[in-house]
């Protein structure tokens, strides 16, 4: 899972986020610290409203809470939804070195060549990777 600094990186350099089935989130709250919801059919739905997108929380007695605004949500993309926000940039995901520092190194292509994004963790050299592209970019990523 990426880190919430990362997440809010890719939000700022205008990703954006769709709501669905198995999205995980975090509200950036101090009294939720730490609690990362996921998206489900049952329990957490995204309903849309014509002010906006709403994450609906079903069925949880143990939270005093009904509802969050989308952006008030913090998207923790996962390592599926981070390639293929790279799309056709994405050429590769390695493990270098698994005892290594930062053994986990994604590749890019970027004007004729290639470039490198190194982290601890798949999901955060392939965030890293995202973020490069979301900072190039005329438009949002979505």
């Amino acid at each position: 899972m990426i880190s919430q600094h990362l997440a809010q990186a890719l939000r700022d350099a205008g990703v954006r986020w769709s709501p669905a089935a198995g999205d995980r989130f975090v509200i950036p709250q101090p009294e939720l610290d730490g609690e990362v919801f996921t998206l489900s059919e049952m329990t957490i739905e995204a309903r849309e409203y014509p002010t906006g997108t709403i994450l609906g929380f079903n069925g949880t007695t143990e939270w005093a809470l009904d509802s969050v605004a989308q952006d008030d949500a913090l998207w923790l993309p996962r390592e599926d939804q981070l390639r293929t926000l790279l799309g056709r940039t994405f050429v590769s995901l390695e493990q270098t070195d698994p005892d290594g520092a930062e053994p986990w190194v994604v590749t890019t292509r970027r004007d004729g060549g290639t470039e490198t994004f190194a982290a601890d963790a798949a999901a955060e050299a392939l965030g890293l990777a995202v973020l490069d592209l979301a900072r190039r970019a005329t438009a949002p990523i979505t």
